[in-house]
């Protein structure tokens, strides 16, 4: 399991920046962006037809880039060093959480140090993406999280056969994807260098999960109590078969929190 942090460039930055600026796109993903670049104005880019919202926003990103290339540079050099110490005791972690060799696999991922408040990942690509401003804590916090994706679906796949196309937003797939993170992520090996880690550091999981209930229970705590009496592919099967179960449930507990 190996990481490449690299500065992939303004252009590919904007183009994923774009992902979560189309219309129809809830404030839950798109607001972030105007949160750190108040050199947008908001109003206006909300104003355009996309074709120009896209022209407006990557010119004022373009100049900011431009300002913070050196940095970025520099980030995607420490987040590297960092990942560097912790690389060993990450991949045992996983091999055990996911029953897989995890230092056979993965080892041409490449982490883009992006101005996408979003990071977005690619499993197909075997690419993701963190967002600059993060510490080197933060940095390896949100590799960690991508990393337990990558795993999960590799698992995953082998074991249901199915289309990696099912496995993105907004799939009943990713949803289940999101939520179990929190309870891989509690291995000791693994929370105690992820700085978002507790709830009460931000958490590693959308918010909305936190507060998600089933018949007068919390989801996650049930995901976990399944998590931690099975093997992981027994836990998948379970966990999916329950999140089907109460799909309606937990789509309109996420769409009332996305609209919030």
């Amino acid at each position: 399991m190996e990481i490449v942090f690299i500065n992939p460039g303004a252009e590919d930055m904007i183009r994923q920046i774009m992902e979560f600026q189309g219309e129809g796109e809830t404030a839950f993903w798109s607001d972030s962006l105007y949160h750190f670049f108040p050199q947008l104005d908001r109003a206006r880019a909300d104003a355009l037809p996309f074709p120009e919202r896209k022209q407006y926003i990557g010119g004022v990103l373009r100049r900011v880039y431009g300002e913070l290339e050196d940095v970025i540079d520099e980030k995607a050099a420490l987040y590297s060093r960092h990942w560097s110490s912790c690389r060993a005791q990450i991949s045992e972690a996983l091999s055990e959480a996911f029953e897989v060799d995890c230092g056979a696999l993965f080892n041409d991922l490449r982490c883009h140090v992006s101005l996408n408040p979003i990071g977005p990942r690619f499993l197909r690509e075997h690419r993701f993406d963190v967002f600059y401003l993060n510490s080197e804590r933060g940095a390896i916090g949100v590799s960690i999280h991508e990393l337990i994706h990558f795993v999960w679906f590799y698992v995953w796949n082998d074991l249901f056969g199915d289309s990696y196309d099912e496995y993105e937003r907004p799939s009943l797939k990713w949803i289940l994807s999101e939520m179990v993170v929190e309870s891989v992520m509690r291995d000791p090996r693994l929370s105690s260098i992820n700085p978002y880690f507790p709830r009460e550091h931000g958490g590693c999981v959308y918010p909305y999960f936190f507060d998600m209930a089933v018949n007068g229970s919390w989801i996650l705590d049930t995901l976990d109590k399944l998590y931690r009496s099975q093997n992981i592919r027994e836990f998948m099967k379970t966990s999916y078969a329950y999140c089907q179960q109460h799909e309606a449930e937990i789509r309109a507990h996420m769409e009332q929190s996305e609209n919030k």
